[in-house]
């Protein structure tokens, strides 16, 4: 498999902390892995990986690649982009 990281998740990664970006990338290596698993609600095309309490990563896949769209740092910012799907 091979991953894509949007313009936008590679905004959101180089706006964190050094160490908080390791571990998004180990969860990108991760989910490389393993099989996807958290389906998201609502009818929303995408895949939620929970990097910390707070912190969330948000891909979908495609013939065997993953496409990274969002990497949240805070809980607050995951959930103000998934309402808007639900409006």
């Amino acid at each position: 498999m091979t991953i894509h990281i949007s313009n936008k998740a590679e905004q959101q990664l180089d706006d964190m902390p050094a160490d908080l970006r390791t571990m998004f990338m180990k969860h990108l290596r991760k989910i490389n892995s393993l099989p996807p698993r958290k389906h998201m609600k609502h009818g929303i095309p995408c895949y939620v990986e929970k990097v910390t309490k707070q912190a969330r990563l948000v891909y979908y896949t495609e013939n065997e690649d993953i496409y990274v769209t969002h990497c949240f740092k805070e809980h607050k910012e995951y959930e103000r982009w998934y309402k808007t799907y639900n409006d």
